[in-house]
């Protein structure tokens, strides 16, 4: 029976080889089933929503080119889609996870996402897309390693560390939601959560007792890849370790100019990576810290995010007052210089081991100009909606991308105005008309008296510029046309503007969105329609063959088609689930 046990083992590593080598690049494979549970991060019990029972969801980890593999299984009493924040789904917008791309996962439905992380590096995040789910929870983060054959621009750190700070209410998603549809304001989040955890008990009057807090555990001496991402609803967070510098390494898929930061505002749906080497005496522990920003301070106490850095060789605990943030509450010109001051490394590597200067962007001819503005929220047909150059976006029943493959008429508008509409606000299922392969700048204006924070799926962009003020033709004369920073999400200030650069090389429809949840529920986003004239499998993949049906195409939906949802159709899962099975027949052969 040993020698058994011994050929049982031999065959499940044979098998678990060919199923991660069998296709060209490897294959990682993640379950996630989405589900409520109960949990207290205030105090408060309530309900969140966790994958595979925890809360946060776990961390995927894959490397440059990877195909990833997770097959969600939606037992939520709603529609779900998982996106992938940052995430380029190269020539597979199908996988975007978002409406303009995707029916909805029904209840008690699983579906399998299948993309590669073609020519990617970096930080970034995963989170439930429907209806302020993001609000109960469901995120985690997602790594993409660099490949072994290219360096990085700085030594392998001792640890990688996923941090998730955001702002939090007691009230869940489906509460909020209803506050917005009455036409309310959400109000004052309730908290900051570290890592799905409230804050450490640092002022007793501030934090009751029983809160369960995050606690990092590090070794002195040792540098440590720190990963935080804003994961919250709407706040911008300032984010510090007491007594220790944080070294910018790395934003959302880009390698940045290195340089220490005491404490760095990061916007919600932002991404980075910081370098911290544990370099303190450990005469207690240290506090972590994600405090609100652009409010007023003295209101918003509590809602402070506390954790605690733990050095092994700790000789008490954390005590005292938090280290203060910035202290500009009504002068944004700091947050901005310091946004403005992360840079672009051009002479580092990123996914390819050309450097990532070496694409010019600065000397490319802009095709298309787009003026995006953002005023305060609007009544339209009775309702209190958020806009975008004067559009508030309607999701159309039929997603647009299937809607195209099928040729579904009138299911949306290809006629968003490249300059803000003068009239009334429409309600409108409007698309950007991109052109594949042109070059477009895009103005972000703030006409709001709210922090706001925009993201575009598919691609990085480089942010050239940004200032208070109306922008005008003349704002070009400030862009940085060098080492603007390439990122999926960025930040305009209220009474701002924040102008980006896009190369449109990846076919597909992509969504571009409002990061505050609240905004973007009310109606501010749109979709970029990129296509390729002449069609074919090298700009863009086929429809997949799980693809899920709706609206006007629902008909083609099997009922309850939970086989077809949940295939992998890769040649490697099936063979790895061929091989299982002649392990189970190998071994009942041996009673």
């Amino acid at each position: 029976m040993a020698s058994l046990g011994f050929l049982t083992v031999l065959l499940i590593h044979i098998c678990l080889f060919v199923s991660f080598s069998s296709a060209e690049d490897p294959n990682v494979f993640y379950q996630f089933e989405v589900s409520y549970i109960t949990a207290s991060p205030l105090g408060v019990p309530q309900q969140v929503i966790a994958i595979n029972g925890k809360f946060p969801g776990p961390t995927i980890n894959a490397t440059t080119n990877n195909n990833v593999i997770v097959n969600v299984r939606n037992k939520l009493d709603e529609n779900l889609l998982m996106t992938w924040a940052g995430i380029q789904q190269r020539r597979s917008s199908w996988q975007d996870g978002v409406l303009g791309t995707n029916c909805p996962i029904p209840p008690k439905w699983n579906w399998t996402y299948n993309f590669q992380v073609k020519d990617q590096i970096g930080s970034f995040f995963y989170f439930p897309s429907l209806n302020m789910q993001r609000a109960s929870g469901g995120f985690g983060g997602f790594i993409i390693n660099n490949r072994a054959v290219i360096s990085i621009p700085f030594a392998n750190p001792d640890g990688d560390i996923t941090i998730l700070i955001g702002d939090w209410y007691t009230k869940n998603h489906t509460a909020l939601r209803k506050m917005l549809d009455d036409g309310k304001d959400l109000g004052m989040p309730d908290g900051v959560l570290i890592n799905g955890k409230g804050p450490y008990q640092y002022n007793t009057t501030l934090v009751p007792d029983g809160i369960d807090y995050e606690t990092l555990e590090v070794h002195p001496g040792k540098t440590y890849r720190l990963r935080v991402h804003n994961v919250g609803v709407s706040t911008t967070l300032n984010f510090r370790i007491q007594n220790h510098n944080l070294l910018l390494a790395e934003s959302e898929g880009s390698y940045t100019v290195q340089q220490n930061y005491t404490s760095l505002d990061i916007h919600v749906g932002q991404s980075y990576s910081f370098l911290v080497t544990m370099d303190q005496n450990a005469s207690s522990d240290y506090y972590i810290v994600a405090s609100a920003r652009f409010v007023n301070e003295s209101n918003w106490k509590r809602v402070t995010g506390v954790g605690i850095l733990h050095y092994t060789n700790s000789k008490g605990k954390a005590a005292g007052p938090l280290p203060a943030g910035p202290q500009d509450e009504y002068d944004k010109t700091y947050s901005m210089n310091q946004a403005r001051s992360i840079r672009w490394n051009v002479s580092a590597s990123g996914a390819r081991p050309n450097p990532q200067g070496s694409f010019r962007y600065g000397s490319i001819n802009v095709t298309d100009v787009y003026v995006l503005k953002n005023k305060p929220p609007v009544m339209i047909n009775g309702k209190r909606r958020t806009t975008l150059s004067g559009i508030s976006f309607k999701n159309p029943s039929t997603p647009i991308r299937l809607a195209d493959w099928f040729k579904v008429k009138n299911a949306y508008k290809l006629d968003f105005p490249a300059r803000p509409l003068t009239g009334a606000p429409k309600l409108e299922t409007s698309v950007i008309n991109a052109t594949f392969r042109g070059f477009i700048e895009i103005i972000l204006q703030n006409n709001d008296t709210k922090m706001q924070s925009y993201h575009v799926d598919g691609y990085a962009f480089f942010v050239v510029g940004m200032d208070y003020g109306e922008w005008t033709e003349n704002s070009r004369g400030t862009y940085n046309k060098w080492d603007g920073i390439a990122r999926s999400t960025v930040q305009v200030y209220p009474g701002a503007w924040s102008a980006i650069l896009i190369s449109l090389d990846n076919v597909g429809i992509w969504n571009i969105r409002a990061e505050n949840l609240d905004s973007w529920y009310l109606g501010q986003e749109t979709y970029m329609r990129v296509v390729n004239p002449e069609a074919n499998n090298k700009t863009e993949l086929p429809i997949p063959d799980n693809a899920l049906y709706c609206g006007a195409l629902n008909k083609l939906q099997k009922p309850q088609d939970i086989s077809s949802a949940t295939s992998i159709t890769t040649n490697g899962s099936k063979l790895f689930f061929a091989l299982l099975m002649i392990i189970y027949a190998f071994v009942s052969l041996f009673p």
